[in-house]
């Protein structure tokens, strides 16, 4: 029985069959050698860009102490630097004492505080007083308060009345005390701050004042039991009540 025989058709086109074959091997070495690169290629590291700065050991001791020089630098400012005071408070009452009593206050918006005046001055409500123990005229009385960064007093209220009432009465010894309110003419009478008189807040004694042209200047009288005890007299020497704003902390 006859073998049969397959033929296959092959086309070189006009190149030799060793030179096929060859290219064909070399085809499959590039490519082959490319998957291999492919394959085992290690996968490309990103580089990391972001290096941790590192701080000088002694740079946290040096931020402490500078914390520490700024609250020693601020106890300074708030023990040294002068009291701060009110926007009407005359700087001669801070330049004229050194020593100060204060009271503990609950000032609004501004939690609690301290109110302070001139050792051996009286203070209330927002006011400072001094209750002089020698006498002067009217206008030396005033010259004095003026140089202690003060005026004399000018009483707006009925509890400075009766405040002011209470320390003169305290003082036996002395009778008149001069308040700033003068008669400039016949029964016009002013306060030293320009405040506008009010005859109805007024506190005269009984058929006081009694004449301003010849007696224009007024006193507190202390013996006075009332609390009606302003008295118009001659200008001529008597004891005096300063008064100053209460400087505040």
């Amino acid at each position: 029985m006859a073998s049969e025989i397959t033929y296959a058709e092959v086309k070189f086109n006009n190149a030799s069959p060793a030179a096929v074959v060859e290219g064909a091997w070399r085809n499959f070495e590039v490519r082959g050698s490319r998957n291999v690169c492919k394959s085992k290629a290690p996968p490309e590291m990103k580089k990391n860009d972001h290096h941790p700065q590192k701080y000088p050991p002694w740079l946290p001791w040096l931020i402490s102490l500078l914390l520490l020089l700024a609250c020693i630098a601020l106890a300074v400012v708030l023990l040294v630097t002068p009291f701060s005071c009110s926007s009407d408070q005359p700087t001669a009452l801070q330049e004229k004492f050194t020593a100060w009593q204060c009271d503990s206050v609950m000032s609004q918006g501004k939690g609690r505080g301290w109110m302070c005046c001139p050792k051996g001055w009286k203070r209330s409500q927002k006011s400072c007083y001094f209750l002089s123990p020698d006498a002067l005229s009217w206008v030396e009385s005033g010259q004095n308060c003026t140089g202690m960064g003060s005026h004399l007093a000018v009483i707006n209220s009925r509890e400075e009345q009766v405040f002011l009432s209470d320390q003169i009465r305290k003082t036996s010894k002395y009778v008149n005390f001069y308040i700033g309110l003068r008669a400039r003419s016949a029964d016009q009478w002013q306060w030293v701050d320009k405040t506008p008189y009010n005859a109805s807040a007024t506190f005269w004694r009984e058929n006081e004042p009694s004449d301003s042209t010849v007696e224009p200047c007024v006193v507190m009288h202390a013996p006075e039991k009332t609390l009606k005890n302003w008295n118009d007299i001659k200008c001529e020497k008597h004891n005096r009540i300063c008064e100053a704003a209460a400087v505040t902390v």
